[in-house]
């Protein structure tokens, strides 16, 4: 029990210095696309600039608006990327760690509950800004979890399985991405809506909406909803890795495709501009949720049929 926990605990703080990183990544590879360079005055080309944030941000003043519901201002935050890391205890590891059977219903019961902080964040602070961020973003989660869940459901009937280890031990010899090109590009694009990245990143519209539901915060709330949005990209990206790219978390090649990954999301956001909201409904419940129920019936029947050929 003792050696879960403090394996637990190393996982986090590993995350959250990755977090740190890819922030400096992010800052850096967009500088780059707009023909100018990132931070790279704090330490050599820069690298020490993330933790500089991060005290810069714990150590500023708090402020909450005065007819905010204050208990909930402060806790939604915290629940936020309590949430996000949580995530990350599905991770089948090495040294096995929590090995869960249900992995991917863990993975889906967890990443449905951060919709309750984003809409506890947007409501609570009590302004029409954050309120209207935080509605958009609840919509939009929940409207892009549906197809998530359908495409999962798919690599289910495939595999049988719940645990995410067994992934690995089906794509040995072929990748997922060749059986399931359609669906791997629905699920790249619905990982994006569902992780508020560009360009459907509605909940902080800045012609509209300021910040979104994160307007009101500030210092340590508002550095705790940037940690949470960066620590689900990375589970985003380790899980399209685990799905798609063969899903060999034993070998250093998983942890290259995991960053290139990562840099995909950063990518986007230097290249797309913001789609149109009612567009954005529209791709989730005309398109990806019809074209995702139909790929679910035809892997559905390529297993019964592969079990009617072995019969």
């Amino acid at each position: 029990m003792i050696m879960m926990l403090l394996s637990s605990l190393i996982l986090v703080v590993c995350i959250l210095v990755g977090v740190a990183f890819m922030v400096l990544l992010e800052r850096k590879v967009l500088g780059y696309i707009q023909i100018r360079k990132g931070p790279n005055k704090l330490g050599m080309m820069g690298i020490l600039q993330p933790f500089s944030d991060a005290i810069k941000l714990f150590s500023k003043e708090s402020i909450y608006p005065l007819m905010s519901n204050y208990n909930f201002y402060y806790f939604s935050p915290i629940l936020n990327l309590f949430l996000a890391l949580m995530l990350w205890m599905c991770f089948p590891f090495f040294s096995v760690l929590y090995s869960f059977n249900f992995g991917i219903l863990f993975f889906l019961c967890v990443s449905s509950l951060s919709v309750y902080s984003i809409m506890i964040a947007g409501w609570s602070s009590n302004s029409n800004y954050s309120l209207l961020g935080g509605l958009r973003s609840v919509a939009q989660t929940i409207s892009y979890e549906v197809s998530l869940s359908l495409i999962l459901l798919s690599f289910l009937f495939l595999i049988l399985s719940l645990n995410m280890i067994d992934l690995m031990i089906y794509q040995v010899y072929l990748w997922f991405i060749f059986l399931f090109m359609p669906l791997a590009m629905i699920w790249v694009v619905s990982s994006l809506a569902e992780t508020n990245r560009t360009p459907f990143d509605f909940a902080e519209g800045e012609s509209e909406l300021v910040s979104g539901f994160n307007v009101e915060y500030s210092s340590g709330g508002f550095a705790l909803i940037f940690l949470a949005e960066y620590t689900s990209i990375l589970f985003m990206s380790m899980l399209c890795v685990m799905l798609f790219m063969g899903g060999n978390f034993f070998h250093f090649m998983f942890f290259l495709k995991l960053g290139f990954m990562a840099f995909f999301w950063i990518w986007v956001r230097g290249t797309l501009p913001r789609f149109r909201y009612d567009k954005l409904m529209y791709l989730a419940w005309k398109s990806f949720l019809s074209v995702s129920l139909n790929y679910l019936y035809m892997y559905m029947g390529l297993k019964i049929l592969i079990f009617v050929l072995l019969i």
